[in-house]
This record gives structure tokens, C-alpha cells and sequence, in this order.
């Protein structure tokens, strides 16, 4: 459980806020209801509209994925709160009370879920044995001369290189705990100002290929922005090739996905004896409402849209991998497993019937040097942007 679930945890995110956010289309009579009203028609670079993603996400895919989230598989996280910030000595811990994330006691996680080991069933061990067995059998001769070992070596550790794009979550320390990310929503937590706006001006100036000259609309540090800055960066933004369009775009749709879910489980009241959580429209309307941003709110939610797309593609290309006898989603409960994973193939085969699907072909077509440099770029900046400490503003 660890990063080959980033693309599907990271759907279901987006799935929750696409499906509570258009029951149905009606009149934006007040301000309340008017966001989400003005998203419509195409996305930009793509043939799929917002009507047709809200219909394939609200009937087929939302009711499937709330209930997998559920399984003890998806909803225990193991990770380490107590890693330090590995981009600035002055941003501490968050000390509000409300920030805090509750680690599961030992026995609240089940025993499979704890296990460091591989897990896989009776009948996938023994399709591996007989895999093994096989290439045994099989086998050619395969010594190679010294020279030709040393060779090999540079390969491996080019390869080496070139595949570790990022660090793997820090799951191993003994400072990690589980997490149960039912009790812990993605929610407000009271954390802004400055330091969340610092946090967020980093990722978009330092991985979307923007000028210092150029500012982001709306951008908490770019005082005095008016409509002529908002139109210098779209012109920007729409001089820029495909590729990087996309990617800007990416960073902003997840922006936008973690300011959906702390609108819409705010904080709204607390007493001595409990805390009430609900939704926030008017920080919803500050964000993306289209009168009060000047037209910025909605092209943030069609970002959201258009990373959802790109996740969705995502996973309907590694279905093989998933589909594999040895894989198993292994919390110890045999039965509870198998049904875990049929429900998951079934999300999946779902997601692989989706009729508009971005169609990456149309990146890096051009100048082969050129695009291989661009494409191991990207991947380099959105990992570590994905690995930053995320925040809300």
C-alpha cells in the first residue's frame, strides 16, 4: 500500500467532490448555488465536456468508490506525522489542536494491514512456484564476459536513476503510525496565512515554467493585481505548448480539489463537548465563485475536471497490473479480500468504458530529444510537487 495507489486514492478525492457538487443542473438563482453552475461544456485541450464527466463519475463510478473507501485496505494509511519539513528550518509543526491527525491505537488496525511481510494467498504462491519453476526449466545460458558485466552495471544504474523520480514515503521509520482516513478527512484544519501561501507559491513558481514577471491571478503575494495582470498570464499561459499547459493546469486542479474539501467540511462550531462540521459556502464563494474571483474561480474547477480526466486514463492503463492472480488487496479476512478486489476490478473496467478519454498521444509528439528532456522534467517537478506539504491556501 504506498504510491501505486496515488493515482486511485486521488480519484476517489476528486469522484467525492465532482459528486457532491452536481446533483443536477439548476438556474444559479443566489451566489450559494451559482459556482459549480458556471462550469460547463468543453475542457480546454480536450474532446470531453463537464457533462458528460459529471454523468459518468455521479452514476457509475461515485457509489462504487465510497464504498470501497470504506475496506479496512483503503481506509488505514500507514505514514509518518512526525518527519520534518525537508524545505524549511521556520515551518514547524502545526500546534492547533484541530490540525492534528489521530494515529489508530495497535489494536484498532487489523492484523493483515500490520504485516511488513508480502502477503499474497495459497493459490498465488503457487502460481509463482510454478512461474519459477518454469523459468527453471526454461532457462538459457546466461554468462556474460566481464566487460559485458561492467556494462550492464552503468545500465542498471542509469536505469536506477532515471526510474526513482521521487523519495518513497518514509513507512519504515519507527516513528510511523496507521492512520484511519475515515476519521481523518481531507478537511479544514485552520492552517493559512502566510506560511500555506508561501507553500503554495513555491509549487506554482517553481514547477510550471512561469516567469517571475508573470504573476498568478489572484495570488495572496502578488499585490496590487488587476485585470491586466489576469490577462498577461492567460495570454502566457495560452503561448505555451500543450505539454505545459497541462501541467500548469494539473497543479491547479489539485489546488483546487483541496479547497473544495475544506469548504465543504469546515469547522463551523465548537463547544466543550463536540465539533460541528458542515459545509462553508462562504469560503466555497470566495474561492470560486465567478463574480467574486472575476471570472478565476470557475477555470480553477474546470481544472479539477481536467485532472480527473488525466487520473482517469491513468488508471484505465494499468488494469493488466491489477488484474493479476498475485495481486491482492490483503488485510487477512480471505473472503472480505476477494470481494474487496472484484469490487475494485470492477471500478476499473468501469473507468476503462469511459467513451472520452484524454488522449496523451498528442504530447510529446514533436522533436524526439526535445520532448524526452520535457517529459523527464515534468515528472521530476510534479513529484516533488506532490510531495510537498500540501496546505490550503
Amino acid at each position: 500500500m504506498g504510491r501505486r495507489w496515488v493515482f486511485l486514492i486521488g480519484l476517489v478525492g476528486a469522484v467525492w467532490l465532482l459528486g457532491s457538487g452536481h446533483g443536477g443542473q439548476q438556474p444559479p438563482v443566489t451566489a450559494a448555488q451559482r459556482c459549480f453552475c458556471q462550469v460547463s461544456g468543453y475542457l480546454d485541450d480536450c474532446t470531453c465536456d463537464v457533462e458528460t464527466i459529471d454523468r459518468f463519475n455521479n452514476y457509475r463510478l461515485f457509489p462504487r468508490l465510497q464504498k470501497l473507501l470504506e475496506s479496512d485496505y483503503f481506509r488505514y494509511y500507514k505514514v509518518n506525522l512526525k518527519r520534518p519539513c525537508p524545505f524549511w528550518n521556520d515551518i514547524s509543526q502545526c500546534g492547533r489542536r484541530d490540525c492534528a491527525v489521530r494515529p489508530c491505537q495497535s489494536d484498532e488496525v487489523p492484523d493483515g494491514i500490520k504485516s511488513a511481510s508480502y502477503k499474497y494467498s495459497e493459490v498465488a504462491n503457487n502460481l509463482i512456484e510454478e512461474c519459477e519453476q518454469a523459468e527453471r526449466l526454461g532457462a538459457v545460458d546466461e554468462s556474460l564476459s566481464e566487460e559485458t558485466q561492467k556494462a550492464v552495471l552503468q545500465w542498471t544504474k542509469h536505469d536506477d536513476s532515471s526510474d526513482n523520480f521521487c523519495e518513497a514515503d518514509d513507512i519504515q521509520s519507527p516513528d510511523a503510525e496507521y492512520v484511519d482516513l475515515l476519521l481523518n478527512p481531507e478537511r479544514y484544519t485552520g492552517y493559512k496565512g502566510p506560511d500555506a501561501w508561501k507553500i503554495w507559491n513555491v509549487i506554482y513558481e517553481e514547477n510550471c515554467f512561469k516567469p517571475q514577471t508573470i504573476k498568478r491571478p489572484l495570488s495572496p503575494l502578488a499585490s496590487g493585481q488587476g485585470k491586466s495582470e489576469e490577462n498577461t498570464f492567460y495570454s502566457w499561459l495560452e503561448g505555451l505548448c500543450v505539454e505545459k499547459r497541462a501541467f500548469y493546469r494539473l497543479i491547479s486542479g489539485l489546488h483546487a480539489s483541496i479547497n473544495v474539501h475544506l469548504s465543504a467540511r469546515y469547522l463551523l462550531q465548537e463547544t466543550w463537548l463536540e465539533k460541528k462540521w458542515g459545509h462553508n459556502i462562504t469560503e466555497f464563494q470566495q474561492r470560486f465563485d465567478g463574480i467574486l474571483t472575476e471570472g478565476e474561480g470557475p477555470r480553477r474547477l474546470k481544472n479539477l475536471y481536467f485532472l480527473y480526466l488525466i487520473e482517469l486514463r491513468a488508471l484505465s492503463k494499468v488494469v493488466p497490473f491489477f488484474e493479476r492472480p498475485d495481486f491482492q488487496l490483503f488485510t487477512g479476512n480471505k473472503v472480505h479480500d476477494a470481494e474487496k478486489k472484484m469490487l475494485l476490478l470492477e471500478i476499473l473496467h468501469e473507468i476503462k468504458s469511459f467513451p472520452l478519454h484524454f488522449d496523451e498521444n498528442s504530447f510529446f509528439a514533436g522533436d524526439k530529444k526535445e520532448a524526452n528532456k520535457l517529459k523527464r522534467f515534468q515528472i521530476l517537478k510534479l513529484n516533488k510537487a506532490s510531495g510537498e506539504e500540501l496546505s490550503p491556501k
